[in-house]
């Protein structure tokens, strides 16, 4: 059980971009699905808008647009960053690192540390928990998580399972060491034996893209079209894993640190749906004053969705001491909760990327 605490290390500053094109998700692929059809998924998704990013944008260019946006907000010195993480699972390139490209594109000082980390919806805790214990132990000033996706780019968009869920955003957080953040406490788990559950079969290094992979074809008895080089979620067993597992974590979290949820501040979820997040709400007694949303205006934007939610719907709200409650679960299958103390966490007005540059 990967039960964590670090001491005197917090967020102090965080940023945020998304694409500037806008999915109505009641006029999307209606040519397709039908009106009636896009509907009723629409309404039980609760997923009204989205972000997509062109073909000229990468998740890169959303992190890019947040630091630069953030940086100039708090007149960063980066000199002082001496460890750079990129977390995302649709990177730029199958290599180089995209941490590196960045690396150099921010103007950060060659003497960066920088790496990557490919992980889903759990992702931005996990990152988190490897930054924090990484700042604790060793003598970094300074950290810079970014943390980008463009999910819109890998589902089909003729599989209406998936078809209107996901959008693309990044987002900029700024680490520092200070006491006053107090401790921090991370519970990390995976379950490998449901890999399956969200999953692109082809494409990697076991099942090399070809002309068979980028193929698309009928997958199912509901006519649902994608390709093995698309991503699909099998929806009614992550729904059934996340209702046993979610809720135990959380409250695993929460005895470890001594703290009720009545302690805290915010609770943030992993955006996943209206439907299972508001179901944890209830089984679990929460306050849902306290638990921010922003399913509805971004879709599900995997590991971006934690950070991206206290971008958007905290900005002005997180003056002096807060305690915030995170959760994530998603594609492993992997899942994480954090309770994380910010102060004054200065956070920037999130802004807009169109063809790789910033346009607002």
């Amino acid at each position: 059980m990967a039960l964590l605490s670090f001491k005197g290390i917090g967020i102090t500053a965080m940023g945020g971009a998304i694409p500037s094109h806008i999915v109505d998700n009641y006029n999307y692929q209606t040519d397709f699905f039908g009106k009636e059809n896009v509907k009723e998924v629409v309404d039980k998704i609760g997923v009204y808008q989205r972000r997509f990013a062109d073909e000229k944008t990468c998740s890169s260019d959303l992190c890019y647009a947040a630091a630069e946006k953030m940086f100039n907000d708090n007149n960063v010195d980066r000199n002082e960053i001496d460890l750079l993480v990129f977390l995302s699972q649709t990177p730029d390139y199958r290599m180089p690192a995209t941490s590196i490209i960045l690396q150099n594109r921010l103007g950060i000082p060659m003497s960066c540390m920088a790496f990557d980390i490919s992980l889903g919806c759990s992702g931005f805790c996990y990152a988190l928990s490897i930054v924090y214990g990484m700042m604790q132990n060793y003598a970094f000033r300074k950290a810079l998580i970014l943390d980008g996706e463009t999910r819109s780019k890998v589902y089909s968009k003729k599989d209406r399972r998936e078809a209107f869920i996901f959008g693309d955003a990044g987002i900029a957080a700024l680490v520092e060491r200070d006491e006053k953040f107090g401790e921090s406490y991370f519970s990390l788990n995976s379950d490998g034996s449901r890999s399956e559950l969200i999953m692109i079969p082809a494409g990697g290094y076991r099942h090399m893209s070809s002309p068979e992979t980028l193929k698309e074809k009928v997958v199912d008895e509901y006519g649902n079209i994608r390709s093995d080089e698309h991503a699909f979620m099998r929806g009614g067993d992550v729904f059934q894993f996340v209702l046993i597992e979610v809720p135990k974590d959380i409250k695993r979290t929460l005895k470890a640190a001594d703290m009720t949820a009545d302690q805290m501040d915010y609770i943030v979820f992993h955006q996943a749906n209206n439907y299972i997040n508001s179901f944890i709400a209830k089984k679990m007694k929460l306050d849902t004053c306290k638990i921010p949303e922003t399913i509805g205006k971004y879709g599900n934007t995997s590991s971006v969705s934690v950070p991206l939610t206290i971008v958007s719907e905290l900005k002005d709200k997180m003056g002096g001491e807060k305690r915030i409650l995170m959760t994530a679960f998603g594609v492993g299958m992997a899942w994480a909760t954090a309770i994380v103390p910010f102060v004054d966490c200065k956070i920037s007005d999130i802004v807009e990327v169109e063809n790789g540059e910033l346009v607002r």
